[in-house]
């Protein structure tokens, strides 16, 4: 039996499953991969943040009434989930916040919104916009959407809008572009309620994964995002410490590790600030996207 290609993905394993695992774990088309989930990032809730959304909830400042300060929520993150459930969970009994009922909120995607279905409110959220997949179709989506709900007021009531330290702001830049009639402008009030930074065991948890291993034949590494990027092609010996970039000495040749992004983000993030062009960039920032890329290369390097 021929050893299993280990795919190292530079992530937190979702909880209760990860379909990353799921893809990675099976042998498909001949393709013999075994998972290692390598954590990245460590997030951390921002009291001030959580102390502000705690109070409009308390206050019952969200909700449909004329005198409340929000008419709905924006999330884009399953971090942003996480540190809402937190403060939908100080609540005990049955009823949790029972004026979120009434209102719309938005997820840019299946992960959040299955984040946000399982928050334990009751009666449960109403959540919408699952099928734009990213911040730059969601946002329409809202503008209509949340035109529709709130068809009785010529101006609208302002979004709140849960967020981490690092984020896009396409969001908010179309809900309130100056451009828009004043019957689709939304005013949206972003609330860090968590940050993000790189943990510090990361490089050392790799190195020790890439020793464990330096006897396969080849080896795939998964790259999620910009952050770690410096310490992951240090654990690989592939960065010129001096330079801070890949150095002349690497040899595409007589590798055995390759490297995959999850999207053209961190492919250019890695061309740009190390010189590197990473073998693999997902078509579509998926399991399935990162699989096909990487078995379209290696059926690729056969011929």
């Amino acid at each position: 039996m021929s050893q299993k290609t280990p795919v190292f993905l530079l992530k937190t394993k979702s909880t209760p499953g990860d379909s990353y695992q799921e893809q990675f774990s099976s042998e498909t088309d001949g393709f013999n991969f075994e998972p290692f989930f390598v954590p990245v990032l460590e997030h951390r809730f921002k009291d001030e943040g959580l102390a502000t959304v705690r109070n409009l909830l308390k206050t019952k400042a969200i909700g449909t009434g004329f005198d409340c300060a929000y008419g709905g929520l924006v999330f884009t993150s399953q971090r942003a989930v996480e540190a809402f459930t937190h403060l939908v969970q100080e609540v005990t009994g049955d009823d949790r916040w029972p004026h979120l009922q009434d209102i719309p909120v938005y997820s840019v995607g299946p992960a959040t919104t299955r984040a946000l279905k399982a928050v334990p409110q009751r009666p449960p959220l109403q959540v919408f916009g699952e099928h734009t997949g990213n911040g730059e179709t969601l946002a329409p989506y809202i503008i209509e959407h949340y035109g529709e709900w709130y068809k009785d007021r010529s101006i609208k009531p302002p979004l709140l809008f849960l967020v981490g330290e690092q984020r896009r702001d396409i969001i908010p830049k179309k809900l309130m572009d100056p451009a828009l009639p004043s019957d689709k402008f939304i005013r949206i009030k972003e609330v860090v309620v968590y940050g993000t930074g790189v943990m510090k065991s990361f490089q050392q948890d790799f190195t020790k994964l890439l020793q464990e291993t330096q006897d396969r034949p080849a080896r795939w590494v998964v790259v999620f995002s910009p952050s770690g990027c410096d310490g992951m092609l240090s654990a690989l010996g592939w960065l010129n410490e001096s330079s801070g970039r890949v150095g002349d000495d690497f040899q595409q040749e007589d590798r055995k590790t390759y490297i995959a992004t999850i999207g053209p983000t961190t492919r250019l993030h890695l061309v740009k600030n190390f010189g590197y062009e990473p073998d693999v960039c997902a078509e579509q920032p998926s399991p399935e996207g990162v699989w096909q890329g990487i078995s379209r290369f290696w059926n690729e390097a056969k011929k």
